[in-house]
């Protein structure tokens, strides 16, 4: 606790939260993010601790999980978070943990401190930590990964969420490119301590450590992961058979200590949602990564089964690009969203199972999320727009949706039905999933899903700041990118909030987004499993796991 009293950062939260401006949550929340201790964290905001679950009640067994076993050759690079992630997360570990409660702690990393000015943070690796081929973990294992998430050449998306502090914006043969903004910005101080330097404040570091494209590879990988990969984690993966299963077995030699499970199976139950519900049915598989509203009733059914739910910013974004007709206008783009009943969209789609989204992408699950008047259905004023964008009769488009998510379908054909009141044309095409993943970032008007994240900002630098990997819709707003990067660098929590407030706003004026609700992530395991609570980013911790027999 002394040292947690001396962090530079405490008073200010502990004022906001006397204040009243920060409730318990949050305020563990942040103090955790700027290096005090969580133990530390909950007694100052006067709440119990709970002790991290780790099943140890039985030992050994297989736990079958059911999921898509997608391509895993390239974890930096990963769009998928409840899917090839968690296949490597059983072998590849992360520099810190961010927990169901959205509280961030150390992990690979064991404690770390950042100046007054947000600007330095300084990071202490683990010591003890050994990688599956009998190495020790230093700081060099660790720059190396991050100088590699940040080369523009790899293309991971971990550049939306790090750009605002760690690169500049630079021209490569005529292109727009990133480079890191100094040569000392990702700096070995010894073998034991990382320090980032960063060129503005930024508040979220350790929780975008916990992004899951960042996991920690053994630099001899060059970057690919595969079977008998090198991994500090408590399983090495010995079979994977693409769209089929993954098997992952645990080591005798895990730093962290043994682990319930012998063998974890990752089983393919593919898209359609009627293959999962009989897979769980028959006892072929113990559970599911996570689980389509449409199977909802039929699992629920299932004695067998116990249900998991947590609420979450996890949506799906129709999104338009905006570099192409007629979405380059933002007037269309507004009158598409003014078009929607969300609460259609929620009954319709999600069963109830979530709750409505204000077509900002930022939700009332995430802390910094900041409130503005409702956003009401107003079909007379998207036709206006429409008229005023020189499409006085309506336009006509094409929507292309992923089948590997039930419940988008649903989503478009309650939207495609609201639009055309306002002369909004809009053909659905569904699209296998294997194929869409390939040109999502292409398609004129598409559905992707976005996963939880736990801050409003992250969710917007990865989706909306210009240039960054997973911009999927050729969004660029200078005001925008301008106010992200304030918002980022910003402890006090009113300040943020009103900042996030603009950027909202920016969004349901200006932005490429139709969305309309966010969905409370939920799965099915059968009550043999121990140990299990519904993550919001669907992860799944097999260590944490145990079976009975």
């Amino acid at each position: 606790m002394t040292d947690d009293r001396d962090n530079p950062h405490l008073k200010t939260l502990q004022q906001q939260l006397a204040d009243g401006r920060m409730d318990r949550r949050e305020f563990i929340r942040y103090a955790c993010l700027v290096g005090v201790s969580a133990a530390s964290a909950y007694a100052l905001a006067g709440v119990p601790m709970a002790t991290p679950a780790k099943a140890q009640a039985a030992k050994g067994g297989t736990l079958r999980i059911g999921t898509r076993v997608k391509e895993i050759k390239s974890p930096h690079t990963y769009s998928w978070g409840g899917y090839d992630s968690n296949i490597s997360r059983q072998v590849l570990e992360y520099l810190t943990f961010t927990d169901e409660k959205g509280v961030t702690r150390p992990y690979l990393f064991e404690k770390w401190t950042v100046s007054p000015d947000l600007k330095t943070w300084t990071f202490n690796v683990r010591k003890g930590v050994k990688w599956s081929n009998g190495q020790d973990l230093t700081a060099d294992h660790i720059v190396w990964n991050l100088k590699r998430v940040l080369d523009p050449a790899v293309g991971s998306s971990m550049i939306g969420l790090v750009k605002g502090y760690l690169l500049d914006d630079v021209t490569v043969d005529g292109k727009p490119s990133t480079k890191i903004w100094s040569d000392n910005a990702v700096e070995k101080v010894d073998d034991y301590t990382v320090r980032l330097n960063c060129k503005t404040p930024q508040v979220a570091v350790p929780e975008h450590l916990f992004h899951y494209p960042m996991a920690i590879m053994h630099p001899d990988s060059k970057g690919v992961f595969e079977v008998g990969s090198v991994g500090t984690g408590p399983y090495q993966l010995t079979e994977f058979e693409l769209g089929k299963k993954a098997v992952l077995k645990a080591r005798k030699d895990y730093w962290g200590g043994p682990v319930a499970i012998d063998t974890v199976e990752q089983i393919d139950v593919g898209d359609d949602a009627s293959a999962a519900i009989a897979a769980l049915a028959s006892k072929q598989i113990d559970g599911l990564v996570f689980a389509d509203p449409g199977q909802y009733d039929a699992l629920k059914a299932l004695p067998h089964l116990s249900f998991y739910s947590v609420p979450t910013a996890e949506t799906g974004v129709i999104r338009m690009r905006c570099d192409q007709k007629p979405f380059d206008n933002p007037k269309v783009r507004k009158a598409m969203r003014l078009a929607v009943d969300q609460d259609v969209v929620l009954k319709v789609a999600l069963h109830g199972l979530g709750i409505i989204g204000e077509h900002h992408h930022c939700s009332p699950a995430h802390p910094d999320y900041a409130k503005l008047e409702p956003f009401k259905r107003d079909v007379a004023a998207a036709k206006k727009l429409l008229a005023e964008a020189g499409y006085p009769n309506g336009i006509s488009s094409e929507l292309i949706v992923p089948n590997d998510q039930a419940w988008f379908q649903s989503q478009a054909e309650a939207c495609i039905e609201m639009w055309k009141d306002a002369g909004i044309n809009i053909k659905l095409s569904p699209m296998p999933g294997a194929a869409y993943w390939d040109v999502w970032t292409k398609v004129p008007m598409g559905t992707t899903i976005w996963y939880h994240r736990p801050l409003a900002i992250m969710c917007l630098g990865l989706a909306y700041r210009t240039g960054v990997p997973w911009n999927e819709s050729g969004y660029s707003n200078k005001e925008f990118d301008q106010l992200l990067t304030e918002a980022e660098g910003t402890l006090d929590i009113d300040k943020r909030k009103e900042t996030v407030a603009k950027l909202e706003k920016i969004l349901q004026e200006d932005g490429p987004l139709v969305q309309p609700v966010f969905r409370s992530a939920f799965t099915f395991m059968d009550k043999r499993v121990k140990g299990f609570s519904m993550h919001p980013t669907n992860y799944i911790f097999a260590w944490k796991l145990s079976v009975d027999a």
